[in-house]
């Protein structure tokens, strides 16, 4: 018997998660790291996705992404894919990379959104990694929060218009994220 069919709310927010197989690295390094992001942007491109945030960590990521039609199954397929054999050929490994398929959220109120954002460029900070999300080079952190140039994938525009217009709107999204980060690093 199949799996059933993912929802896939054209139009619609999903926030989608991968983890490796037992827990097991899936990014060695910031190679392995930059290689993922570019077939994410590729993805995104082909797709016709808008990505909202991302966070890549040891063993697994978090993307939040605007659907613009019912492929985020193929393009998930896709994604993982392509890392997963380039990420074997380049270590050596064979086998699966990752434990399952894809999870995915649907994103139904702003609020809901709201917390999705924060909670992704989070993952660092509750993960002891570091202290201010600004300092994990791996999310969608620093270019929404204007503090470095923006990937030509990431819709940091959709998410600062959350907070405001023009170069305030960037300050608040930071200090909004910053905000719950003091209450993990206070833990």
């Amino acid at each position: 018997m199949g799996r059933a069919p993912r929802h896939e709310p054209v139009g619609g927010i999903v926030h989608v998660t991968t983890r490796g197989v037992r827990r097991e690295e899936i990014f060695v390094d910031d190679l392995d790291r930059r290689m993922f992001i570019a077939f994410l942007a590729q993805s995104v491109y082909r797709c016709r996705w808008s990505c909202l945030a991302y966070c890549l960590m040891a063993n697994h990521f978090h993307i939040l992404l605007a659907l613009s039609g019912p492929n985020l199954s193929r393009g998930m397929h896709r994604l993982n894919g392509l890392y997963a054999r380039r990420f074997n050929e380049r270590h050596g490994h064979t086998g699966h990379l990752f434990e399952a398929r894809f999870a995915s959220v649907a994103v139904e109120t702003e609020e809901h959104l709201l917390e999705a954002i924060r909670y992704i460029v989070l993952n660092p900070v509750r993960a002891g990694i570091c202290s201010d999300p600004a300092d994990w080079p791996w999310s969608s952190f620093r270019a929404t929060a204007g503090l470095e140039s923006c990937p030509r994938f990431l819709a940091v525009g959709r998410v600062r218009r959350l907070f405001g217009r023009g170069k305030p709107a960037a300050e608040l999204y930071g200090a909004f994220v910053r905000e719950r980060a003091v209450l993990h690093v206070g833990m």
